[in-house]
This record gives structure tokens, sequence and C-alpha cells, in this order.
């Protein structure tokens, strides 16, 4: 195809159309501060191909990936066994499609995998009804106070304080096009979530409550009780799951009263990939709500001859051409990674999911046991699925800086979640999954025990 650019008499009466004097003018509202005066210092302004390669190649070397270390790092993203039939499925051309399924009839494997996937996740969060995806978590949580605003007609969320910070800083981001009112906290650094205190700043002008389910220091919250108490004021409790393999153990937000379920699909299906792309997982429990619910739907129908098909449905085709009308400003889905979620799952199936997710607690609590022998090492947590909080006595940022250097990936320290809060800088945050061996946590607390001493 030829390829016919602008030319300037082009770009003057396009200029001309919406009133800008120069192609500079479009740039106004970028902050001097943020704009480029010139070339990037130590950059060279142009290398050879091969040269790029061997440059990036010489970067990647310094990573040090989860498959070559001791690997305890979670806080919302996991390192699980992924089959390798999950990758060769998602290659398979009935899953292929132009760009998206906007047309039924050539894209019907797509859509019945999404309309499957949609399934899935409702079933696995106790809803009615779950979406075709978002982008990750983060993202979908921010849409659920969105949606929550919608629905109870109030502008303010409250944030449980063990809510993930980064989930906390993007929904403070985008409040602030909104004008909600976002009041959040610290987690508190005890056994048990802070439930009473939760309770206590829910009022009469509370949209929302958002929880996380296992929480970020890994223990598990009395949904029920928060919900009972936020229905009460009118408002809708928002769960948030980062670990989807938890719920093979643990009871489902839905039948705890969650009215939104949102969180991370990433563990099932995708790889940690050094930060994604991820998955975005959102469900509702009341039927009547589907119609506030962002992103898309998939929906199965019949057609004009009696056969089962599937087509998208409820969705408004390009929702940003609505801006402020619009019920989200997501107008896709992750959909290679909802393949992926999908294919994983259903490879699992339930009983399949309800082992892994036994195996993973058999192997926290044995790593939870041998880090409370060592000196100076603290288990915070009184309940908890696959990941745990330890306190050390000591920044826990130095003390994995130390470990990566002998080839241990330790875990998140709460330095790194909140630099600002140096109460919380002893913290490790600890996760273990299928992946981990006896061997890896006997190394980790052999390690802890020199560093620590």
């Amino acid at each position: 195809m030829r390829y016919l650019p602008l030319t300037e008499t082009d770009r003057s009466a396009m200029l001309a159309k919406i009133g800008a004097a120069d192609i500079d003018a479009l740039f106004a509202d970028v902050p001097a501060e943020a704009r480029l005066t010139g070339p990037i210092e130590g950059l060279p302004l142009h290398q050879s191909e091969m040269a790029v390669e061997r440059h990036m190649r010489a970067l990647a070397k310094k990573n040090l990936a989860a498959a070559d270390a001791a690997f305890f790092c979670g806080a919302g993203a996991y390192r699980h066994h992924i089959p390798a039939s999950v990758d060769h499925i998602i290659q398979r051309g009935e899953f292929l499609t132009a760009y998206t399924p906007y047309q039924p009839e050539i894209a019907q494997g797509t859509l019945q995998m999404l309309f499957e996937f949609q399934t899935q996740v409702a079933r696995l969060y106790g809803c009615a009804v779950a979406n075709a995806s978002m982008y990750d978590g983060s993202t979908a949580a921010w849409e659920a106070v969105a949606m929550a605003s919608r629905v109870t007609r109030r502008r303010r969320a409250v944030l449980s304080g063990a809510l993930h910070p980064h989930y906390v800083e993007t929904i403070r981001t985008m409040a602030k096009f909104t004008g909600d009112e976002i009041a959040d906290a610290l987690p508190t650094i005890q056994g048990n979530p802070d439930i009473g205190g939760l309770i206590d700043r829910i009022d009469d002008q509370t949209s929302c409550v958002v929880v996380q389910y296992p929480d970020i220091l890994g223990r598990l919250t009395d949904l029920a009780a928060i919900a009972e108490a936020a229905h009460a004021k009118g408002a809708l409790l928002i769960a948030v799951n980062t670990e989807p393999v938890a719920l093979g153990a643990i009871q489902s937000p839905g039948e705890l009263g969650a009215d939104i379920v949102v969180g991370e699909g990433q563990a099932l299906g995708v790889g940690l990939q050094f930060g994604g792309p991820y998955l975005g997982l959102f469900a509702v429990r009341d039927p009547k709500h589907v119609r506030q619910m962002p992103g898309r739907l998939c929906g199965e129908t019949v057609d004009a001859d009696g056969k089962r098909g599937f087509v998208l449905t409820l969705s408004t085709r390009e929702q940003h051409i609505r801006r402020e009308k619009a019920t989200s400003n997501i107008c896709t889905n992750s959909g290679l990674c909802a393949l992926a979620f999908s294919v994983h799952l259903t490879l699992l199936g339930e009983e399949g999911l309800r082992r892994l997710a036994a195996e993973n607690h058999r192997l926290a609590c044995l790593a939870a046991d041998r880090l409370a022998k060592v000196p100076g090492v603290r288990v915070l947590n009184d309940s908890f699925f696959n990941e745990f909080t330890v306190m050390l006595g000591q920044d826990a940022r130095n003390v994995v800086r130390r470990l990566t250097d002998r080839q241990i990936l330790a875990g998140v320290s709460l330095g790194r979640l909140y630099p600002a809060q140096a109460a919380l800088h002893e913290g490790l945050v600890v996760a273990v999954t299928e992946t981990t061996s006896e061997e890896d946590i006997e190394t980790l607390a052999s390690a802890l025990e020199e560093v620590l001493a």
C-alpha cells in the first residue's frame, strides 16, 4: 500500500479548521519543564540495528529473572507454573480475528472464548455477571469506584488501609478528573486487619468501601461484616483480589456480600514478564447493575437458523466518543491475556484449582514456620493464603538488596511500597507458590539468619 503523507497545504487547512496558528500550539498545555529543549544528554542520535541489539542484550543480562533465583516476590504479581499447552492453544487459528470481534460472523471462536471466560470469572468471584476483562487490576479497581458513584449517586469512596498502594494511587489519579473524594489510610501493622476502624469511616455520603482480599499484607478480611456495615449506610462493597488462585481455597467475595468484585488475573495463564501486559477482572453480584458495568460483555444468542452463537452486547462500540457520558474510559479488553487465563483455568478445572490452592497454602505454612525460627524475624499474620508479612527489625529494603546478591529474591519490602512511611520499613511481604521448593524456603531462611546476625 502506498503511503501518502500530508502536504503543507493539508496541514495548513487542518490547523485553520481548529483555529491553531501552528503545530506548536497543539502542545501549549504541556508544562515547559516537561518539554525537551534539545537532544537527550548521553543518548546518541542514532545507532545501527546491530549496535542497538548488543546494547539491549547487555541490559537484559543485568536482570535476575524469577526462574533463575529462589523467588518469593508477590504483592500483586505472582509466579505460577503455566503449562506449555496454554501457549500452544492460544495460538490456534480459532481465536484469531482481524482486530476486535465486532463482526461475529468471522469471530465466533474469540467470542465463545470470551463468553466462557466471563462465566469462569463470575463463578470464581461468586457473582452473577462478569465482563470480558479490563486492562489490569488497578484500573479495574478505579472503574469499580466510578461505577459505584453512578449507582449510588454519591462521591465518597472509603479505601481500606490494606489496599495495594499502587491501586490506591491509580484510584486517586483518576479521581482528580471526576471530583470523587478518596478517603484512604495506611495499613495497620497487626496480625488481623483493622475492620472496626474501616467500618467507623463509613458514613451516609459513602458510595463504596474498597477492600483487598487477601490484603496487601496477606491477611484475610471478614468481608461479610464490612458488607453489612456498608449496606446499612447505602454504600456498595468493592472487593479487590490480586491472587485468583486464593479463591480455590477461600470463600468467594460475592458469597460474602461484595457488590462488585475486581482483581488481577495475571496469576493464571500469564507470566510475570517484568511487569505486563496483565489482565483486569470485573464482576457484579446483582444483575440489575449490569448496565452500569464498564468495558465489553459477550452474550449468547441464536442466529436466523436457530444455531447457537455469540455476540458483543450491552456495549457502546466506541465509548470514548461519548466522553463524559460514557460508563468507562475503557472500551476494549485484554483479549489475549483473557484467553490464556481461560485456557489455564479450563485445564485445571475446579478440582485442579482447589488442589493447586492447597499446595500453595501448604508451602506457605512451611515457609512461615521456618522463617519464624530465624532470630530477629517475626511473622505478622494471624491468617494468610500463600502470602504473609514478616517484620525484620531493620529496614527490609537493605535486607532484600543483600539477599539479591546471593541470587535470592526474598520478597517485596513495605519500604518499597510505602517509601514515605518509616514505621512500615521493617516489613517484608513474602509470597510462596507451587513453584517454590522446600529447598528454596531453607535457602531463604539460612541466608536471612546470616544477613540479620
